[in-house]
């Protein structure tokens, strides 16, 4: 059954993808019944998943199962899954977010001419992630995971006819490529020291390493996660992601691709807390990015980048979290946002597609806030939908990412009273931005002056947010500070916490009052172009622009002078070696016109010259 999880979305990619490809026409014409037996297998991969999640659940222990791939005298390599707690809890959030996405999509993206190359996309996207969440060695970890960065690839530059979407893809694929060549330096040293690729091994021999060498390669490791979950510097890339499809910007932002990054340092956790310095390291970028992403959100106008730089600060928040030693709550924040994050950006999707009606297929329109407004008459579920994963992913409760935000900033606070601060004013920022977008999109009066009105989405749209909102409102109970059942089952502990009401109340307080701060500032509609910050988070902190001053142009300009150097030097020489044969291959035809006299005179004329130089 296991194994079934990864490999029903895999061979379905392979049979799409071999019809479109032979039997283009045909394939074609099936396009609704190829979409309803995707839906149907990662159905069935949901439904697995569940069962080993109750099955971990219920203390069923963690277990393995291997094959050898490779075998020699001095070298083997085994392959399989490795079931425990964490992979069951992400296997069910990526099939189950995967599932409603791919519903969602029938209806999204019916009239697409690459609705088919679609859902070969996706159900290869979700394979790959599958496969990686059960990876039981780092090599077939990487392996999955560059089939994670080559599908995210595909699927950001779907469009690819649009030069943005052309661009965003190679950038994202240039930036993972930082990060990806980190982790494999990282995966060999580790290998070099321990003599192994399975994690479970490696865990148990860090003593091999030593703390510098052990410092330097889990920095390397880490620069993995930094791109693939988008921390500074490496996350320039997310935003331009949103070139793509918004279904897959759901998926990326949610269950996949994002979510890749924090999984490693959670299967790596043990080896990273063995080194003081790394998790301090990793703990200062994840405050960094958490509150880069939340300042830059505060003045985007395109509704799926204010969405973008929120998944940032959100991921900077879980890997702050990891940095401190709160594993469980990280992890159960990840969980959450999940499944707030996808609410949110269907519910986006929801939008834009009533929006073209009205300013037509261009996303410079159809997704800018300053187009939009009143649009919770004409679209209640939609505004409903985003309105709780905004409740949500502010911090209020009951919903899903109060339980594990505010476990957080508890857990932060024990650690250090800077990082909470910091932390806390950065929950403030996150309830701004989040209700100016909420506001400005379904509040007020919509500002596009159209005889047509916008209307609400398709059965099957609507379907799939409904289903969204109820692990958004119900799923954070699993991780109520009293029970700590979530805590207690992602780290096999029986241990409880002595469980002060006093404590949670304080925390909660705070953690609610910064919300309903953030929510007051929003409705009084501040506007921040007088502020002398907007310039400056509006442009994105001039990241991009130094990165293509610093990196970009001079790379171009070295490039250009290897050009030169390649024509005029390489190519110069070779070209002159030809020039001159050609001269002297010229200069000899003088001598070969085929006259018998002319080859006598100069036959004779040599021998002349030659006796005339030997004998003086």
């Amino acid at each position: 059954m296991e194994l079934l999880i990864p490999a029903l979305p895999a061979f379905n990619a392979l049979i799409l993808g071999l019809g479109n490809l032979v039997f283009r026409f045909s394939t074609q014409r099936l396009r609704q019944s190829s979409a309803v037996i995707t839906i149907i297998i990662l159905t069935l991969s949901s439904l697995f998943s569940f069962n080993i999640l109750f099955q971990q659940w219920n203390g069923q222990n963690p277990y393995k199962y291997l094959i050898e791939w490779v075998l020699t005298p001095t070298f083997h390599l085994e392959i399989g899954y490795w079931i425990d707690p964490l992979t069951s809890s992400m296997l069910v959030v990526i099939t189950s977010v995967a599932t409603l996405v791919m519903i969602y999509t029938v209806a999204y993206m019916k009239y697409d001419e690459g609705f088919i190359r679609f859902f070969i996309y996706l159900s290869l996207f979700s394979s790959s992630m599958i496969g990686l969440v059960m990876s039981p060695n780092l090599v077939q970890l990487y392996i999955f995971w560059e089939l994670v960065g080559m599908c995210s690839y595909l699927l950001i530059g779907f469009w690819y006819t649009r030069p943005a979407a052309a661009d965003a893809c190679q950038k994202a694929f240039v930036t993972n490529r930082i990060g990806d060549f980190g982790f494999l330096l990282g995966i060999l040293g580790l290998y070099w020291f321990t003599g192994s690729f399975d994690v479970y091994e490696i865990q148990h021999k860090t003593e091999l390493i030593q703390n510098n060498w052990g410092i330097l390669l889990c920095t390397l490791i880490f620069l993995g996660p930094m791109a693939k979950s988008a921390q500074f510097p490496l996350h320039v890339w997310l935003p331009d992601a949103m070139e793509g499809p918004t279904p897959i910007s759901a998926l990326i932002h949610a269950a996949t691709m994002v979510a890749a990054g924090i999984f490693l340092i959670a299967r790596l956790f043990p080896i990273f807390q063995q080194f003081p310095f790394v998790m301090s390291e990793i703990s200062i970028i994840g405050l960094i990015t958490a509150v880069l992403g939340a300042t830059i959100a505060l003045t985007q106008q395109d509704l799926k980048k204010g969405l973008a730089y929120s998944t940032m600060s959100q991921l900077g928040y879980m890997v702050m979290a990891m940095g401190i030693g709160a594993y469980g709550p990280s992890l159960f924040h990840l969980v959450t946002h999940a499944y707030s994050k996808a609410l949110l950006f269907l519910s986006a999707g929801s939008v834009i597609h009533g929006m073209e009606e009205l300013v037509g297929f261009n996303p410079i329109y159809n997704q800018n806030i300053k187009n939009m407004g009143g649009l919770k008459q004409w679209m209640p579920i939609t505004r409903w939908s985003f309105l709780i994963g905004t409740l949500s992913l502010c911090g209020f409760p009951p919903f899903s990412c109060f339980w594990s935000k505010d476990e957080i900033l508890a857990e932060t606070l024990k650690v250090s009273p800077f990082f909470w601060l910091v932390a806390w004013l950065t929950a403030g920022l996150t309830s701004i931005y989040m209700f100016r977008l909420y506001l400005l999109t379904f509040e007020g009066e919509l500002k596009t002056f159209t005889s047509k009105i916008p209307h609400e989405s398709p059965l099957l749209m609507r379907f799939s947010l409904v289903a969204l909102m109820i692990p958004t409102i119900l799923i954070g109970f699993v991780g109520n500070p009293k029970f700590e059942w979530f805590q207690q089952f992602i780290t096999l502990s029986t241990l409880h916490n002595d469980f002060e009401f006093q404590n949670f109340i304080k925390n909660a307080f705070l953690s609610v009052g910064i919300a309903i701060v953030g929510l007051f500032v929003a409705l009084k509609r501040v506007k921040l172009e007088n502020s002398p910050f907007n310039y400056l988070f509006h442009n994105k902190w001039f990241i991009d622009e130094f990165y293509d001053f610093s990196f970009v142009q001079n790379l171009r300009k070295f490039s250009q002078f290897l050009l030169k150097v390649d024509q005029r030097l390489l190519d110069g020489a070779v070209n002159q070696t030809a020039s001159n044969s050609w001269i002297f291959s010229e200069s000899l035809r003088i001598f070969q016109n085929g006259k018998f006299q002319n080859y006598i005179l100069t036959f004779l004329t040599s021998i002349v010259v030659a006796s005339f130089f030997y004998f003086h």
